[in-house]
């Protein structure tokens, strides 16, 4: 999505948090998806992650049949259960469409003491 703010020109919406990937805005990005974050945004992708992850894995699917079944990229697939990027909603319907799951979230609570 893009944000004319009359100054700058176009800019992505959410601003420098989008600049970092959702994985990296966990406490260690090397546990994602077990690990928490604290910002609401990465939280909310890393559990459309596990869910994804689970649905494939409940119904034995590869990426590749992922992919080709929801019209997603497969790459793109990869990409989010990797905490690589910050999905679309179309993409994150597609695939909800396609694996008859629930992925996303219906509550996301964040710790904001820094313990999780």
């Amino acid at each position: 999505m893009i944000n004319f703010d009359g100054q700058d020109g176009a800019r992505m919406v959410g601003g420098r948090a989008r600049a970092r990937s959702p994985r990296q805005l966990t406490g260690d990005p090397e546990t994602w998806p077990e690990q928490p974050s604290p910002d609401p945004g990465a939280e909310a992708v890393r559990q459309i992650s596990r869910a994804l992850a689970q649905a494939i894995s409940d119904q034995g699917l590869s990426l590749r049949a992922a992919a080709a079944g929801s019209g997603v990229n497969r790459q793109a697939i990869a990409d989010l259960l990797a905490g690589r990027s910050w999905p679309d909603v179309a993409t994150v319907a597609r695939l909800t469409a396609f694996t008859g799951s629930t992925l996303w979230p219906r509550s996301i609570t964040i710790d904001r003491t820094g313990t999780h």
